[in-house]
């Protein structure tokens, strides 16, 4: 099964944006992957609307949008306007999840969810029908550079093993996303990696270079 290795942007060179940008489109990646927080659900704030619209503009490759805020229902057609390709919303930040999941779909857009570590598939699975993507949270969201949450494993697995009772979505895994990771989790049918700093990121070597190693994981 081919991966989809994706970039986290917020962990990017923002001093050299374009730069990052092309570089990474020339190592082979697949989407690049863009964080927007309201310092509300999480605590933290990520990427600004000028950024998504850089990235978009400047890419040759898809972008997603990961919606860590209230309400996501709201944005919709301004991240579609901007030119991202998904849009991950969070279930427990929207009260009617299904019909923003519903006008993503509508507006051009794939459908995805991310699922928080405490988050379970009983939960959300009502909601799969309509996702073309399904994001794992290894980390708790908001900030780059936490450990991987070991509980969190035999998730991945359930989801990879429902996708085709729910017309076959691609799962994904956010955060703490290490080679040995990308190794371990492609084995059970995860699709998609967002990649930051445990595989990507300030590690002083060209993306040239390590996008092809983890391809072979």
């Amino acid at each position: 099964m081919e991966k989809l290795l994706c970039p986290s942007m917020m962990c990017a060179n923002f001093g050299h944006l374009e730069t990052e940008v092309k570089e990474l489109v020339d190592a082979g990646i697949d989407i690049f992957h863009l964080d927007i927080m309201d310092g509300s659900f999480v605590p933290n704030f990520g990427m600004g609307l000028q950024d998504v619209e850089y990235i978009c503009k400047k890419s040759t490759k898809p972008c997603d949008v990961h919606l860590m805020v209230v309400n996501p229902g709201d944005y919709v057609e301004k991240f579609a306007l901007l030119g991202v390709r998904i849009i991950y919303i969070h279930p427990e930040t929207d009260k009617h999840a299904c019909r923003t999941l519903q006008k993503i779909k509508d507006a051009g857009v794939h459908p995805g969810i991310a699922i928080n570590p405490g988050t379970s598939f009983e939960t959300v699975k009502e909601l799969l029908h309509l996702c073309d993507y399904v994001m794992l949270m290894s980390v708790n969201p908001g900030f780059a550079g936490q450990k991987y949450l070991d509980f969190v494993t035999p998730k991945f697995k359930k989801f990879v093993d429902e996708s085709n009772n729910y017309g076959g979505y691609d799962v994904m895994i956010d955060g703490a996303c290490s080679p040995e990771k990308i190794h371990d989790l492609s084995k059970i049918g995860v699709k998609g990696f967002i990649l930051g700093t445990s595989a990507l990121f300030n590690k002083g070597r060209p993306y040239s270079e390590i996008i092809p190693e983890l391809r072979k994981l």
